[in-house]
């Protein structure tokens, strides 16, 4: 089946007729650091020519310039109190930089470029850029993710998706924001992490013995989301996005503003959306429309170069309605819709009304950060944060109580995080930390109905040592982590007559994360990462108990579930023999020991609400393993392309059956043609970097999985078609960047597994983006 699966998508890309633009997505990354300290060199400026910008090192002297055309560079590289230098480079492909500055003028060190970029840990990431997120502001966080090998998406409905990361998501996959970890209403599947994208710089998935660092489950990754340093340019500076889509008559729009002095560096994100009923190639999904208002502030001041603080606040608020169809009054018109082809409720006529049932969710964070560097190797570096998060869920209700919320939680975090790290030498690294954090979630009692979700007081505290040692070749990390778990719950009793209940549940979580990195020849590598992962049962998996409103169905807990054990192992291989053709191959194997899942049962029930479906957490012996294929490719003077496919099984190895919910076998290609010469359009009006792009997201039917497991049979396979045009216009020295994309060009009719809405309703149809960005 893999063979074949790969064999498909191979014949895609090839027999694709368009042909896509080779786009500028060449990235150049780099370490600067003292020549004789050897210690990382942070507020560094990076000037790139010809293009008149530039980056600036993060506190590890690190700096990333993604969306280059292949060319000739000249980087200007200079700090205070060290000499500038002059580094000049032909970009043909990702590289990475190493750059030592010196305070005398005789000892700059050689600039090696390597061809590829190097993690800084034996950890294989990925990462979403900058002008990635531009392109994809119509998307939510983690759709931005969807076309990277191994990542999926689970969905309910059109406009709520979170990342599955090779099989893995939820309570297993930590989502940072800006270095917090993120803490609301997750445990849903309806629940959308609560972040702007066009807040961030970079979306990076991380993996390996780097996860170690992060509280909570290391098994299924974590998605880090964080803005760059403001850059040490003076004047004024900013963009403007702003992305129309057809589909709902979708309007996004984002400012960021941002200026440095030496008494302040500052910056402002402001992003507004608006969305309507989305539509199928048949039908409207009725009441699909959402509202979206977010803003972020970020301000940092450095003292000689040792003292670095930065703050850092954002709020996030979203009004989401969910479909009409999906929630119907009686078990007949449940059995019929299971297998209608049209919802119930369907109205031929677009609306940008949001009814119930819908959410309002509101995330608000508040974070300072502060890192001292001292001794010449050593660094100390702490961050205290707070969080609320506002969740309001309103159903059908009768008598004009639609207004009143049928679930209103309100959760309230509070974290601090230290950690300390020394060089030895120049091959080892040893980082230690701690991290604690209060959560405190609240039920309003306004809504009348006994709660989904009880409320509870959890502590949790942990500390982490990580190991980094550099040998020639051979890079080897490894992590040891403790956290303690406490959880006061107090909930309500199903049996009549009702009685408070009240939990003290004590976890304690061990988990132990290695890896090794080894080069094999100057073209290629491989990294080995084993991991040993202990995960507490959350909140909602021991005492969920009613309607969970926004996926349709009711969800039931069991407080006798065990934590969970897995053993997680992976193997990666890197091969770029040439320029122009590069191989990536990842293999894993992950191992649980009452792994936790929430299963669909043989029944459906009738509330006072209407009927739903009923789902149950259980626990097993469970393996799920699978590869991620990635390769890339250029031919000619103005081509190149890419082909990606993920393969994934899960089996429960209790019952020795199929696990629910896991990824069927998906694949992605593009093809791309890029004019880098400009074109004369009129008097001082030229087109640069003309892009043409057709792409191809083919996901196959989810074959692995029994007919009674589930409450329809999986959809059949699909494939979506989508392109794109983009081009840079610059006139009277200014640039602007236009961009048209098409998705689900074709507009084929299909129902993704992972949506829970699928069970309802069909995906959305063709839509067309048309995007403008300014900078200045």
């Amino acid at each position: 089946m893999f063979s074949k699966h790969f064999f498909i998508i191979l014949t895609v890309v090839f027999l694709s007729t368009a042909v896509r633009a080779q786009e500028c997505t060449l990235s150049v990354q780099g370490n600067v650091f003292d020549a004789t300290t050897e210690l990382p060199l942070s507020f560094v400026n990076i000037y790139i020519r010809p293009l008149g910008q530039g980056e600036v090192t993060d506190d590890g002297g690190n700096f990333t310039r993604n969306g280059l055309c292949a060319g000739k560079y000249l980087l200007s590289v200079s700090r205070l109190g060290y000499k500038t230098r002059k580094v000049r480079i032909a970009l043909e492909r990702d590289t990475s930089l190493q750059i030592a500055l010196s305070e005398n003028q005789n000892l700059l060190r050689e600039v090696v470029v390597a061809g590829k970029k190097v993690n800084p840990t034996t950890q294989p990431n990925l990462s979403v850029s900058r002008s990635s997120i531009e392109e994809g502001g119509n998307r939510n966080l983690s759709g931005l993710l969807e076309n990277e090998a191994g990542v999926h998406l689970l969905k309910n409905g059109s406009g709520i998706s979170k990342p599955v990361v090779q099989g893995l998501y939820g309570n297993r996959l930590t989502v940072l924001n800006n270095g917090i970890v993120q803490s609301g209403q997750q445990w849903g599947n309806d629940h959308s992490p609560e972040i702007d994208p066009f807040s961030a710089d970079n979306i990076t998935v991380i993996k390996g013995a780097g996860l170690i660092e992060y509280p909570g489950s290391g098994a299924g990754s974590a998605v880090l989301t964080e803005p760059a340093r403001i850059r040490r340019d003076d004047g004024l500076q900013g963009q403007i996005n702003y992305l129309f889509e057809t589909n709902g008559l979708g309007h996004n729009l984002n400012v960021r503003l941002e200026e440095y002095s030496p008494a302040l560096a500052w910056r402002v994100n402001g992003t507004l959306k608006k969305y309507g009923d989305r539509s199928t190639p048949d039908y409207f999904l009725n009441n699909t429309g959402a509202e979206e208002a977010n803003l972020s502030f970020q301000a940092e001041r450095a003292w000689n170069d040792e003292v670095f603080l930065e703050f850092y606040a954002s709020t996030f608020n979203t009004r989401l309605g969910i479909l009409r169809g999906a929630h119907v009054g009686n078990l007949t018109d449940l059995e019929e819709a299971l297998t209608a082809e049209i919802p119930f409720f369907t109205d031929s006529t677009f609306s940008y009304a949001v009814d119930a049932p819908a959410q309002k969710v509101s995330h608000h964070l508040v974070k300072t950060k502060g890192k001292y560097l001292f001794a010449g190797r050593q660094s100390i570096e702490f961050a205290l944060a707070g969080q609320m998060n506002d969740r309001r869920e309103f159903d059908v209700r009768r008598s004009g109580r639609e207004d009143i919320p049928a679930l209103s939680l309100r959760q309230y975090t509070f974290t601090s995080d230290l950690k300390y790290s020394k060089k030895f030498g120049g091959n080892h690294t040893l980082k230690v930390g701690n991290q604690n954090t209060v959560t405190d979630n609240t039920n309003d009692p306004e809504t009348g109905i006994l709660p989904l979700i009880p409320d509870y007081l959890a502590w949790e505290s942990g500390v982490f040592a990580r190991v980094d040692r550099q040998a020639g070749r051979l890079r080897i990390s490894f992590g040891l982590r403790y956290d303690f778990i406490r959880q006061i719950v107090q909930t309500i009793s199903n049996g009549i007559p009702r009685e408070v209940v009240r939990f003290d549940n004590y976890f304690h979580n061990i988990n132990a994360l290695s890896g090794l990195q080894f080069d094999l020849s100057a073209t290629q590598k491989i990294q080995i990462n084993s991991g040993y992962i202990t995960r507490n049962p959350a909140i909602n998996e021991l005492y969920s108990g009613g309607l969970h409103q926004g996926v349709s169905g009711i969800e039931e807990g069991d407080t006798n579930l065990e934590a969970e054990r897995a053993w997680k192992n992976s193997l990666e291989y890197d091969f770029s023999p040439t320029e122009r053709f590069s191989l990536n191959l990842l293999l894993y194997h992950q191992n649980f020991r009452d792994y936790i899942y929430l299963s669909p049962q043989d029944e459906v029930r009738l509330t006072i609400r209407g009927a739903f479906p009923v789902f149950r957490y259980e626990q097993t012996d469970a393996t799920i393993y699978g590869a991620d294929v990635s390769i890339r490719f250029s031919f000619a003077e103005h081509f190149s392309g890419q082909v990606k496919y993920s393969y994934l099984r899960g089996t429960d190895r209790e019952n020795d059956r199929p696990l629910v919910f896991m990824p069927p076998g998906s694949g992605y290609a593009e093809l791309a043609f890029r004019m880098p010469q400009p074109v004369h359009i009129f008097s001082d009006l030229h087109a640069h970097d003309l892009t043409l792009e057709i792409n191809n997201r083919l996901v196959f039917r989810q074959d692995n999985l029994r007919a009674d497991q589930d409450f329809a049979p999986p959809p059949p396979a699909y494939n979506l078609l989508g392109a794109k045009a983009a081009a840079d216009l610059v006139f009277s020295g200014q640039t602007l960047h236009f961009f048209v994309k098409g998705e689900n060009i074709l507009n084929v009719r299909y129902r993704d597994y992972l949506n829970r809405q699928r069970y309802f309703a069909d995906e959305a149809g063709v839509s067309v983006v048309f995007g403008v960005n300014y900078k200045f």
